[in-house]
């Protein structure tokens, strides 16, 4: 069972933003390969979901106010923990960031840029291609947008 933490960066306690960084790093800088600066200066006006199970953080992503990644809200830095996964935990936390996004802006739009492979995850919760493919960091990416 996840338990569903949704905290502004300011408050945040030192040892959850170090979980958080551990994870972003395992998975987008070694996992992936991919060496790039994770810390782009969005976290300190953003909202952070994690999802703890037994103090661990198994599934994170941030949500973007509108104006600050794209003219809509955004959900970023999705990602689960590489031990847990096809539990389920990366479909819950979607739901949920959806959820909250929504909640935190008043908004009926989420545009997202996703890493190319996860297009049909996305399409999943109803979000929709809405550019080129695109390299980002050396991934191919797409921007998607779900609108409610």
């Amino acid at each position: 069972m996840i338990n569903w933490t949704y905290q502004h960066f300011t408050e945040l306690n030192t040892k959850e933003l170090y979980q958080i960084m551990t994870l972003r790093s395992r998975v987008f800088v070694v996992e992936q390969n991919c060496v790039y600066l994770d810390l782009d200066q969005k976290d300190f006006n953003c909202w952070h979901l994690c999802g703890w199970v037994a103090g661990e953080l198994v599934a994170y992503a941030r949500v973007i106010a509108p104006g600050v990644s794209y003219e809509e809200a955004s959900i970023g830095r999705v990602v689960s923990h590489p031990d847990n996964r096809a539990k389920g935990f990366g479909k819950e936390l979607m739901k949920v960031a959806i959820q909250k996004t929504r909640a935190q802006f008043h908004i009926t739009r989420i545009k997202i840029g996703a890493q190319c492979y996860l297009i049909r995850f996305y399409e999943s919760f109803g979000f929709q291609k809405v550019s080129d493919e695109y390299l980002e960091d050396g991934i191919p990416h797409i921007e998607m947008l779900l609108e409610m």
